[in-house]
């Protein structure tokens, strides 16, 4: 089985392609551009492994995207390429558009030419991954969970410019009649993660005694996803996965931003004692704008078409996240170095008149 992973030195790609280099023992050729959240050390335990291969390119350029499909000749692509934080979609919107929309344009075409091109014995064992987030389906109110027949309402431009992806992932299915599956993901947490995101921003400030910053009141609420069970649904989902299908992939585990938070202060406090609880270093910043109230996934359909449940519940799966970043300061530290947590996505003041 070859597997064209792109996107695959980020935070749920690498952890994607460890899963499928290691475990499953396939060819794996990773493609990334290698953007601030891209790293080939998150590769460090399969860049030596026979069955990976590492192509640095833009999703964005057909030229080396057609070349990849050429050379490689995958039987799978599982796309996960995309800028992907929300504080960095709102000052910085035509990286999004860029990436999300057109680099995945080009990479369907770049699949459909591939796809052209196989005998019908290998066209039957094509199948194209694109995945994607709940975020697309907007917010929800205190009850109800995303299903995959929600309506798409998205709030910010991350999420419109995966919403956008999402459809025309959809519509190559449909025109062109390609193998193409969606999958929709609730919030992800674990090892790998660029420290601009909520839990590993958390982690890192607290065990350095820096503020915690909580946005609004941390009543937002988000269902949050272990990154090894997600990509356990991904293998499952492109290997028995329904094509033309959407499949929505959640934890069952919601909370509250400000109970994450805490949760994580308390794992630290316990792991690593410090001189006053790291819950009085929470501080509450003003709210991003667009900022949606809860996020649920309904992942009835993955469970049972497919089988797939989840291992980690959020408890113990932040005692894994705590323990690895305690553990693995090697990787995180030169990262670091070049963001140090500071506050994205802030709108410049307009004044009145």
């Amino acid at each position: 089985m070859r597997v064209l992973v792109t996107g695959g030195a980020g935070f749920i790609g690498s952890a994607l392609v460890r899963h499928l280099v290691l475990t499953k023992g396939y060819e794996v050729l990773t493609v990334d551009k290698l953007t601030y959240a891209g790293h080939r050390s998150s590769l460090k335990l399969v860049d030596e492994r026979p069955n990976h291969r590492f192509l640095k390119a833009d999703i964005c350029n057909r030229q080396a995207m057609q070349e990849a499909f050429e050379s490689f000749k995958p039987d799978r692509v599982m796309h996960l390429a995309a800028e992907s934080h929300v504080d960095r979609s709102i000052t910085a919107s035509e990286d999004f558009i860029r990436t999300n929309v057109l680099g995945s344009f080009t990479l369907l075409e770049a699949a459909r030419a591939h796809f052209a091109g196989l005998g019908q014995a290998e066209k039957a064992r094509f199948r194209f991954l694109h995945v994607s987030t709940d975020e697309v389906y907007g917010s929800l109110g205190s009850n109800g969970l995303f299903t995959e027949e929600t309506p798409y309402d998205p709030s910010s431009p991350y999420s419109a410019s995966k919403a956008a992806s999402d459809h025309l992932a959809k519509a190559w299915a449909r025109t062109y009649d390609m193998p193409v599956i969606v999958s929709n993901c609730s919030n992800n947490y674990g090892p790998y993660h660029f420290p601009e995101k909520l839990i590993p921003l958390t982690i890192l400030n607290a065990l350095e005694g820096k503020q915690l910053p909580v946005y609004g009141r941390g009543e937002n609420i988000r269902d949050w996803l272990y990154v090894d069970d997600h990509v356990r649904a991904l293998d499952m989902i492109v290997e028995r996965g329904r094509t033309g299908e959407t499949y929505n992939v959640g934890g069952r585990n919601e909370r509250r931003n400000i109970d994450v938070v805490r949760s994580i202060c308390a794992a630290l406090d316990k792991r690593v004692p410090s001189a006053r609880p790291r819950e009085s270093l929470i501080h509450f910043v003003p709210d991003r704008p667009g900022h949606d109230a809860r996020y649920a996934i309904d992942a009835t359909k993955l469970e049972t078409e497919l089988g797939w449940r989840a291992h980690e519940d959020f408890e113990s799966g932040i005692d894994k996240t705590v323990h690895w970043y305690l553990e693995n300061s090697w990787w995180w530290q030169p990262l670091r170095e070049r963001y140090a947590g500071e506050r994205l996505g802030i709108l410049p003041q307009v004044r009145a008149g």
